[in-house]
């Protein structure tokens, strides 16, 4: 059977950059408390009116088409991960393809918060692996500034803007996504979450009053359930594929906090010259983290290399992917 390999990747981040200097004049932070806990330096801000997730993720699909000299046509199947799509309806893998001109295929959003992209790669995977399409495109894009309440100085130093897209065909010779494993617990529900805008509390004057459409973040429980899953479904994926850590040429986590991706890295007897990490330039741009590290480090990646990829998010969810590099 053909393995999905990733074939090509690219990202996208916006212009403007909000730094941890801007952020102490809007809120009571100040770089060193950022950096200490979230190993944060900067964030990519979209800004203009009307402009949302799929603006990004377009930039990315469109990146990725040019440099793998792919045609929109040849294009099977895309689908976006994201936390925060243009509109409740059409879903943004639909806008993304309209706007690159991919027409008549299937396409649809994951939501698996920060865990997205990893999921999308899962899913994406199976149409590759059945010989039922050539070329998938998996997008992770997400505008959290949109969801962001700035005089929250727990949550908006985390989070920023970007997308990331990468192309899955057939390889048979061994390489591509291996093996994934995707988990999810709704304990975790009421502790990473925008609790208003959906069919349980839709957008009233009420909810606006409140700041009920803005993330809230638990941040002790959700560190804790991440540091233990995340470590956890990394080396779940390692053991059954028989992987030590010298065997693994890079892990790419989700970058959400340094010290989640240290631990994670600690646990699998990764040594942090070979774990991806952008977070300093980035922050938190939930289902684009993992293309963006791939899209950063994809000079540094030889073929045949072993990577795994790791992911924590909301819901909670989380999972893990092992992936061996194409190209």
């Amino acid at each position: 059977m053909s393995k999905a390999a990733i074939t090509g990747v690219h990202g996208y981040v916006p212009d403007y950059v909000l730094t941890n200097a801007e952020l102490e004049r809007m809120v009571d932070t100040n770089d060193e408390w950022i950096t200490s806990r979230t190993g944060i330096k900067e964030r990519h801000i979209l800004k203009g009116e009307g402009m949302g997730s799929s603006h990004m993720g377009a930039k990315a699909v469109t990146g990725l088409l040019e440099k793998t000299n792919t045609k929109p046509e040849e294009v099977d199947l895309l689908i976006c991960a994201t936390t925060t799509p243009d509109y409740v309806f059409p879903c943004t893998a639909n806008l993304i393809c309209d706007m690159v001109g991919i027409r008549n295929v299937g396409s649809f959003d994951i939501q698996a918060a920060c865990s997205g992209f990893v999921y999308a790669l899962t899913v994406g995977s199976q149409f590759i692996e059945t010989g039922k399409y050539k070329k998938v495109v998996i997008v992770g894009a997400d505008k959290m500034s949109a969801i962001v309440d700035y005089t929250d100085r727990t949550t908006c130093v985390l989070f920023g803007d970007g997308a990331g897209a990468v192309l899955l065909e057939p390889n048979d010779e061994g390489n591509g996504v291996l093996d994934s494993i995707i988990k999810s617990d709704g304990v975790g529900q009421n502790h990473l979450f925008q609790k208003a805008g959906g069919s349980r509390y839709p957008p009233t004057h009420e909810t606006v009053e409140k700041r009920w459409h803005y993330v809230y973040q638990d941040g002790p429980s959700v560190f804790k359930f991440a540091v233990k899953n995340m470590a956890d479904v990394s080396a779940e994926i390692m053991e059954r594929n028989h992987l030590k850590g010298a065997d693994v040429a890079w892990l790419v986590p989700h970058q959400a906090n340094k010290r989640i991706i240290d631990a994670t890295a600690h646990r699998m007897g990764i040594e942090s010259d070979k774990v991806m990490m952008n977070i300093y330039r980035y922050g938190n741009t939930t289902a684009a983290t993992i293309p963006l590290c791939l899209f950063d480090y994809e000079a540094q990646l030889k073929k045949g290399d072993n990577l795994v990829l790791a992911a924590f998010g909301g819901g909670f969810t989380w999972g893990a992917a092992y992936v061996k590099w194409a190209y």
